[in-house]
């Protein structure tokens, strides 16, 4: 059976873009721009405050591990009241995943990451902006053995570092999700993975999205009764069974014909016996036909590079943010 949180975030292609370790002693206070991105950050050493827009200031200590999607505008500090210098002018960024301040007295690990721009929606919809793991949570213990190596990994540079980062981060942002859900719980498909039973169904169709589902078999397959495994699907998911699988195949159609793929492949590929039916239900979801959607797709091939590409390319300079 499919895993459902490593299909979608491998449906997404989130990606580690680069991990930066950030050093501070004396006072100081570093504003970071926004950013569409997702990035974690732990502090190794030391405490700080974080200060978002309209938000209380937070206290963070050795062993804190936080993310933040769709990143604002932030501050850290080891003082609230100090006014903030440009944290991404302030280092060399550009030649350096290491920035220093007067001494290392705070050690702070960061990581950003980036991702299909047409599906990321499925994943920052399903995410509050910020999300903390203290210190004292069970998750925090497995996040201390991995930021361990990848501090160790940023600060040698030894053969294969980039690769063994890359990885690393990758890992990270799973358990920091695992962390956050088991904790606060998360409303849509993020918390349902965290769910026994409509984890199991979530997995069964990722698993084989060209089956012909009922909710009557996904609901036998999970050992709840019909009426049970629907309600309880819609309160977790925001959405039915046969309706959420039906916008899983449509984002794997709209792939296939992005990358190329002939719409009838893509039509048995998903499940469909004719092209009309699957014309049907790709226009039901992106309101456009499959061939016209192709065609679309095909004329802008060439015309720039990706959204995602261009993420990419500007986080490798934008600092510990």
């Amino acid at each position: 059976m499919t895993d459902a949180l490593s299909d979608i975030l491998d449906r997404l292609r989130i990606r580690s873009a680069r991990c930066t370790r950030f050093e501070a002693a004396g006072q100081w206070a570093f504003r970071f721009p926004a950013k569409p991105a997702l990035k974690f950050a732990a502090v190794l050493r030391g405490e700080c405050w974080i200060m978002l827009p309209e938000d209380a200031p937070h206290r963070l200590v050795a062993g804190d591990t936080f993310l933040l999607a769709e990143a604002p505008d932030y501050v850290l500090a080891n003082d609230p009241e100090l006014p903030p210098r440009d944290g991404l002018t302030s280092f060399d960024w550009e030649h350096s995943d290491v920035a220093r301040h007067g001494g290392s007295q705070t050690v702070l690990l960061a990581g950003s990451f980036v991702f299909d721009a047409r599906d990321v929606r499925l994943l920052l919809d399903a995410l509050p902006s910020f999300m903390l793991i203290p210190e004292q949570d069970p998750a925090a213990a497995v996040l201390r053995g991995l930021l361990e190596i990848l501090d160790r990994e940023i600060r040698t540079e030894q053969m294969g570092t980039s690769l063994v980062t890359h990885r690393l981060a990758d890992v990270l942002l799973v358990q920091v999700l695992r962390g956050y859900v088991a904790r606060y719980g998360s409303a849509g498909w993020l918390g349902a993975a965290a769910d026994p039973q409509i984890g199991a169904a979530l997995g069964l169709m990722h698993g084989d999205i060209a089956h012909r589902w009922t909710v009557n078999e996904l609901a036998r397959a999970v050992g709840m009764s019909r009426s049970a495994f629907a309600a309880r699907f819609k309160d977790r998911v925001g959405s039915s069974p046969l309706d959420y699988l039906l916008r899983w195949r449509m984002q794997i159609a709209r792939d296939a014909l992005h990358r190329g793929d002939a719409v009838a492949a893509v039509a048995e590929r998903t499940g469909y016996a004719s092209e009309s039916a699957f014309g049907n239900a790709f226009k039901r979801v992106h309101r456009t036909a499959p061939k016209r959607y192709a065609l679309q797709t095909a004329s802008t091939q060439g015309a720039g590079p990706s959204l995602s590409a261009s993420r990419e390319a500007r986080s490798d300079d934008d600092g510990p943010r």
